[in-house]
């Protein structure tokens, strides 16, 4: 059900997005003591406060018209972040080059967890320069890096 509810609000915000700036980065329907329905969008140049309440309040309106979700939810549509999980092969075609941090399921030559610098994704491995092709189904996530 829950990936069902993320793939139609998907659906829903490319209509709300077409023929816009925006890029919808993904979409996600979680339980963490309330259930939040989360929208991350992105536009070149980043988005503001006004830009996630223009579209909050669109995809409000087409959700309080389609029974989607039954009992309550709370809508968060935001920024994916300076440190954005990357999750689409279109992420890493465009942060190819950019260093990120990998996380895996278990360790690989001893580690879960490393940076370095994404070369890019096929249909069966992750590639970061000075590593090994990293089989995909080992992968837990890939989030761009930030240094402080």
């Amino acid at each position: 059900m829950i990936k069902e509810i993320e793939a139609r609000v998907e659906e829903l915000m490319q209509g709300i997005i077409s023929g816009t700036e925006f890029e919808l980065v993904d979409v996600e329907y979680v339980n963490e003591k309330d259930w939040y329905l989360r929208v991350f969008v992105d536009k070149a140049g980043g988005i503001d406060l006004d830009d996630c309440q223009l579209l909050s309040e669109k995809l409000g309106r087409f959700l309080d018209k389609e029974p989607l979700i039954n009992g309550p939810y709370i809508l968060e549509v935001s920024s994916p972040g300076i440190d954005r999980v990357l999750k689409k092969d279109k992420d890493f075609v465009r942060e190819a080059g950019k260093t990120v941090d990998v996380t895996l399921y278990a360790p690989i030559n001893g580690k879960k967890f490393f940076s370095g610098i994404l070369q890019g994704r096929d249909q069966t491995s992750l590639k970061i320069a000075g590593y090994e092709p990293i089989p995909r189904e080992k992968v837990a996530q890939v989030r761009l890096h930030i240094d402080f």
